[in-house]
């Protein structure tokens, strides 16, 4: 059976944070229903960092590697890869399918926006969900506009104001992938390519 290791964006540079990540991506994958089909994750820090991994892991053939990045600004092209070429500089690995290149759009955080529920749920009283970008396509909405969105409606709760770190992935967590997939096509393109195998 063929290893799927997702190499993803975030994590950090501690083992403890990194540890979170990975709870985080598989809690979600798994309600995605893909418990007995889990990739096995790898919480690489940045973004550059995650790449480099990726590549390396292509070169070495020893596993089907994917990628995870925040695509940090709307995706206008059809294809990921130049997405990554134009944004970030990244060359595609010659070995590299196109679906092994995977982008939460605009960032993870967008991720959040699909459920509410959950949101409100987590941080409870003095939630204030009104103080979110109300575009229901959450893809649309810009980075700053989400990160600022999330701190204005956390900053009366108990937990404090949102801020990346572990909460991200305590929160990512709990969030419903259906929900997600629904408000998010780059989200749905990356757990149906897990769902049919992973397969270039």
């Amino acid at each position: 059976m063929v290893t799927v290791r997702l190499y993803v964006e975030g994590g950090g540079d501690s083992k403890r944070l990194k540890t979170q990540c990975r709870r985080g991506f598989r809690k979600f994958i798994e309600k995605a229903g893909l418990q007995g089909r889990m990739p096995r994750i790898v919480a690489c820090g940045g973004r550059q960092r995650a790449y480099d991994s990726f590549a390396t892991a292509l070169d070495a053939g020893t596993s089907t590697p994917m990628l995870l990045v925040d695509a940090e600004r709307r995706v206008t092209d059809s294809s990921a890869w130049e997405h990554l070429r134009k944004r970030d500089g990244w060359s595609r690995p010659g070995r590299a399918h196109e679906n092994q290149c995977h982008l939460m759009v605009q960032v993870m955080e967008s991720w959040f926006l699909a459920d509410r529920g959950t949101l409100k749920a987590f941080y409870g009283p003095g939630f204030h969900e009104e103080s979110l970008p109300s575009d229901p396509s959450i893809e649309r909405i810009v980075k700053a506009d989400v990160l600022d969105g999330l701190a204005r409606a956390t900053r009366k709760t108990s937990k404090g104001p949102y801020d990346k770190g572990p909460t991200s992935f305590d929160i990512l967590a709990e969030v419903d992938p259906s929900k997600v997939e629904r408000s998010a096509p780059h989200a749905k393109r990356f757990l149906d390519t897990l769902r049919a195998g992973s397969q270039g």
